[in-house]
């Protein structure tokens, strides 16, 4: 039972402060909001994502039962993002980069660190919507900034993304394209789920509400800019969830709508059709003029890594080493082919190149335990299944677990969604312990 900690009318407020930090469910919520903070931030600021996230742990560390939490670490789920960071840990030791390099690249993995946290807290707590809303709401104010600047490059914060420069793009307020398409598919897959049950409870404002919502993102995709890994992999998650929640008559019905619907867009949208137009640009670019290109680089980034795979199979050639290997490759090169990264916008390939089949078999362990965690029905089995799924799927085309934003997305999204899943799971076999009443015959027996 929850101890109630009742204070002194003439007592200060400090006391009162202090009173209420020894409450067990006032530190719980107050663990809450700095994740709804983390939430609302994680559309518009890294830095402040960062904070948020220290926050959170330390205010997270009081509320830890050490018998509890050490046994939730034992759990694959939890030991597979460990195992990514110890490993990356270790892969320093037998890198032939810079001390600095070894250890930068270590920073975007420990992020991974946070996911049992969440797990083990979000398990516990009853306010595991509130993240989901949060996160919702804030997209949807991003979205209407995106499209205000849009009609007014003025209010951009990123003047040089939105105004001009090597990469000029209309509507984006902060960060990118790529993660402010990443956020907003996101949002559009995952608001399928209750506006598809909210039908068939034949309820009217809230579907109807719900698809106003995915539709201002759709609009704002389809004529103020949109990623093209978005443009690939959005359509994967909508057929996963037309397999998923729907019958078969109805999925197909959808999808040759969807398909149609498609069709189209493009031929009214100008965006798109700069977008997707992009990829036979690419390839003159570069196949005829043999200078930079999105598509074409990214082959020969692939193609290199695939050759440094080759060189060290089994533990790779150590965590940073990913930029020095680049280098070597460059030499006597032009062009695309002389293109330095340290990051070959795979994360298969990035995670071979740094530390072999052995973090190859890591990373999709740790995939396939957070994708088997959101079997089910339910609003956070559903929005866990598509963080996996659109993670899994975007990673081909980039290192979206290590990228600051797209991780953070996967960090929360499977942490407080499988914190909410395990505590669903566990109440629901707290209920199938509980002895059912028996049968009662009220019938009367004939007396002998």
């Amino acid at each position: 039972m929850t101890e109630v900690v009742r204070t002194e009318p003439g007592t200060s407020g400090l006391s009162r402060a202090l009173a209420g930090w020894r409450d067990p469910a006032a530190r719980i919520l107050n663990v809450d909001l700095l994740a709804v903070l983390l939430a609302i931030l994680l559309p518009w600021s890294t830095t402040g994502v960062a904070i948020a996230a220290v926050l959170f742990v330390i205010a997270l560390l009081p509320t830890l039962e050490p018998g509890a939490f050490l046994r939730s670490l034992k759990r694959p789920i939890c030991a597979a993002p460990i195992a990514m960071v110890a490993l990356a840990l270790v892969g320093t030791l037998w890198s032939s980069a810079p001390w600095d390099e070894r250890l930068h690249a270590v920073g975007p993995i420990v992020k991974l660190l946070a996911l049992p946290l969440l797990l083990y807290h979000f398990e516990r707590s009853v306010r595991g919507i509130w993240v989901f809303i949060a996160f919702l709401v804030s997209c949807m104010l991003l979205m209407a900034a995106s499209c205000a600047a849009a009609f007014d490059p003025a209010l951009s914060l990123k003047p040089y993304l939105s105004r001009g420069g090597y990469f000029p793009v209309r509507g984006i307020v902060v960060k990118n394209y790529i993660d402010q398409s990443q956020e907003f598919a996101l949002c559009v897959v995952a608001l399928a789920y209750p506006l598809t049950t909210s039908l068939r409870a034949n309820r009217i404002w809230l579907p109807a509400l719900l698809a106003t919502i995915a539709l201002g993102f759709l609009v704002n995709m389809m004529f103020v800019v949109v990623s093209r890994t978005a443009l690939v992999t959005m359509p994967i998650m909508l057929m996963v969830f037309a397999l998923v929640h729907l019958r078969l008559r109805t999925a197909i019905a959808v999808l040759c709508s969807a398909a149609l619907l498609a069709v189209l867009v493009f031929g009214v949208s100008p965006n798109l059709r700069a977008t997707i137009s992009k990829f036979v640009a690419d390839y003159q670019q570069s196949e005829v003029q043999g200078n930079v290109s999105g598509v074409y680089s990214r082959l020969e980034y692939w193609r290199k890594s695939l050759h440094f795979f080759e060189q060290a199979p089994l533990i790779g050639h150590g965590t940073g080493s990913t930029r020095g290997l680049f280098e070597r490759a460059a030499v006597g090169q032009a062009g695309f082919r002389a293109e330095i990264v340290a990051n070959p916008h795979n994360q298969t390939l990035g995670v071979a190149v740094q530390w072999g089949a052995i973090g190859i078999a890591v990373l999709y362990a740790m995939w396939w335990l957070h994708l088997s965690l959101f079997r089910g029905d339910g609003l956070a089995n559903w929005v866990g299944l598509m963080v996996v799924v659109q993670n899994f799927f975007t990673s081909l085309f980039n290192s979206h677990l290590f990228d600051f934003h797209e991780g953070w997305m996967y960090v929360l999204g499977v942490g407080v969604a499988g914190g909410m899943a395990l505590r669903a799971r566990r109440g629901a076999g707290a209920l199938d312990a509980v002895p059912q009443p028996t049968q009662v015959d009220n019938s009367f027996e004939a007396v002998p």
